[in-house]
């Protein structure tokens, strides 16, 4: 008779076992390699719950694809709002993992742009014009004292000063847009890339929801709070959501404050590329067998196209005729697309992007958060602004 220790070590008992507890592990090896008799009792157990884990596999991956694909239909159908369409991403990117992260991030940054056009087709250039202007100088000093201070949290809390800009950056200007611009320049690694991004879009996501409660609390006019969402709230497409909720004037305002703050990525870009620049030049007469193409050749400037599209877009709905009556229209597939867009930036959020966000980048995020937030509303509700 066989003792235990005569077995072959794929039929211990133990062996068995394992298999039994994470049949998945058999999807690693080869069926090929043990066949299933019906006089090894063992292995036919394992025979089966390796069919059973290889038919639950594509079971899972095809309800998986499902749950996304008929969500994106429904944001598709206009039956649920934009903020709502940020919160079903989400909760399904955490639960089930999201198949197509990277494909939805791209379409994402497009479909946003595209909206954003869109939204231009029905806007009067002139209150676009006047609401950017209006807050042309407190847009160049508010974005100044939110580089300095974040450049101050940054060495306090002894965060890599990468990290630190990209967070600053973010909070500063238009969050991604402005984050992602900023990494080419300075050859952002890709830690520093998630932990900003992380950051602020956890930030960008409770704004949507937190400014127009906040709005509706402190009495704020549309105007106002226009003015406080384009400048306090991360990213264009939780402002335009947040703005869009509260009134149509909320919108239209909020919309050209953002947008012309996020015109400074441009100038930014070419301040941060000259300091690199000069940088990697010290660096190469300090250390000349150091110096390689790399460090003379001149950084990538980020400069956001699609703005000027909106303001073409605004100059067409001013003054082409019959635009104007097709403004709804155009504004009702607006919200559907943003809506959509809404959905595939919650989905591409990840547990393991929820892990790298450390406790030191996101107090800096808050507490630059609240710097620009509080500032900026007390400026509004006293009148400075």
């Amino acid at each position: 008779m066989e003792t235990m220790t005569d077995l072959p070590d794929d039929r211990k008992p133990e062996a068995v076992a394992a298999v039994i507890h994470h049949p998945f592990n058999l999807l690693e090896t080869s069926t090929a390699d043990s066949p299933v008799t019906p006089d090894r009792t063992g292995k036919a157990a394992a025979g089966r719950h390796a069919d059973a884990a290889v038919k639950t596999v594509p079971a899972v991956a095809a309800l998986r694809v499902a749950l996304f694909a008929g969500s994106l239909g429904l944001c598709i159908t206009g039956l649920i709002t934009p903020p709502v369409a940020l919160a079903l991403g989400m909760i399904l990117a955490l639960a089930l993992d999201n198949p197509w992260r990277k494909l939805g991030h791209r379409t994402a940054m497009w479909a946003l742009k595209v909206c954003v056009v869109m939204l231009g087709l029905t806007m009067n250039l002139q209150a676009v014009l006047a609401a950017g202007l209006h807050g042309a100088v407190f847009a160049a000093i508010s974005i100044a004292a939110t580089l300095l201070v974040g450049r101050l949290l940054g060495r306090l809390l002894r965060i890599d000063p990468q990290t630190s800009l990209l967070i600053s950056t973010g909070t500063a200007i238009c969050g991604g847009s402005a984050i992602a611009a900023v990494a080419s320049v300075i050859d952002a690694g890709e830690s520093s890339m998630t932990l900003a991004m992380g950051t602020v879009f956890l930030l960008n996501a409770v704004a949507l929801y937190l400014f127009p409660l906040l709005g509706h609390a402190l009495h704020l006019s549309q105007t106002q709070f226009g003015v406080w969402a384009g400048i306090a709230i991360h990213d264009i497409s939780s402002v335009v959501a947040a703005a869009g909720g509260y009134g149509p004037v909320a919108l239209t305002t909020a919309t050209a404050v953002k947008l012309s703050r996020a015109l400074w990525i441009v100038p930014l870009s070419f301040g941060v590329a000259w300091l690199m620049d000069r940088k990697d030049r010290r660096r190469a007469v300090e250390n000349p067998g150091l110096a390689d193409a790399t460090n003379t050749k001149p950084r990538k400037k980020h400069i956001p196209w699609f703005i000027g599209l909106f303001l073409l877009a605004c100059v067409l709905r001013s003054y082409l005729p019959g635009m104007a009556a097709i403004s709804p229209d155009i504004s009702r597939f607006g919200d559907i697309g943003l809506t959509v867009t809404l959905f595939l930036i919650g989905a591409g959020l990840s547990r393991k992007t929820l892990a790298a966000v450390g406790i030191r980048p996101m107090v800096q995020g808050v507490l630059l958060w609240l710097f620009i937030g509080t500032g900026s509303l007390i400026l509004i509700k006293t009148g400075w602004f």
